[in-house]
């Protein structure tokens, strides 16, 4: 259970470590593809870091469903290994390339703007914390889960850039361990007053479809 906890963690250090070698690898290739690359690389590896305070934040309360936590973390650390070790699919430059790049920042923003909505309520950790009370106004009168939404709208760009069958089997991952994750915080906070009112008349992470 305890490395189960950990594993967040376990990927900031293992992702920060690719990433940079990434960034080293495909700035050096030359060529302009090779440089989003690395600018993109350099993105993600911002992402964590901005994330950081987050990820190593000791939990207030033994999380709910720690299995959920590897084979999420797992398959973020594929996806950025895939994408910073291996070659681009691409012949060479094409603006078309600007359209998963756009799809990444759009969803690092999005979470990003999710968690502040959510402030000290928010965690890495399916919890729930002293206090807790249903955020329903801004992004979340929307859907329930936008974090997740701007971590699947991230990484759905993030793979179509780079492109590469250990990615993609990667995303697929990513998305089952999601959902699996919702599932269980839905759990945790089904019983916090106003949840399961609110949860009744909200998509998920995308409107009209889940």
């Amino acid at each position: 259970m305890r490395l189960l906890t950990l594993a967040p963690r376990l990927l900031f250090v293992a992702g920060a470590a690719a990433l940079t070698a990434g960034v080293v690898l495909h700035a050096g290739r030359g060529g302009t593809a090779e440089h989003v690359a690395a600018g993109l690389l350099t993105g993600y590896l911002g992402w964590l870091l901005l994330e950081a305070p987050v990820t190593f934040r000791r939990a207030a309360a033994p999380p709910a469903d720690a299995r959920t936590l590897l084979p999420y973390a797992l398959a973020r650390l594929l996806l950025v290994v895939s994408a910073s070790l291996g070659p681009l699919p691409w012949d060479g430059w094409s603006p078309w390339l600007l359209a998963p790049a756009a799809a990444f920042t759009a969803g690092v923003a999005l979470r990003q703007a999710a968690i502040r909505a959510l402030g000290r309520f928010y965690s890495h950790h399916v919890m729930r914390q002293d206090g807790h009370r249903v955020v329903t106004s801004g992004l979340y009168g929307i859907v329930r889960h936008p974090a997740y939404a701007g971590m699947l709208l991230a990484h759905i760009g993030f793979t179509c850039f780079f492109l590469t069958p250990a990615g993609v089997a990667a995303l697929l991952l990513l998305a089952v361990a999601v959902a699996w994750r919702i599932r269980g915080e839905e759990r945790a906070l089904w019983d916090v007053p106003g949840y399961a009112h609110y949860a009744a008349g909200k998509p998920r992470v995308l409107p009209k479809v889940w």
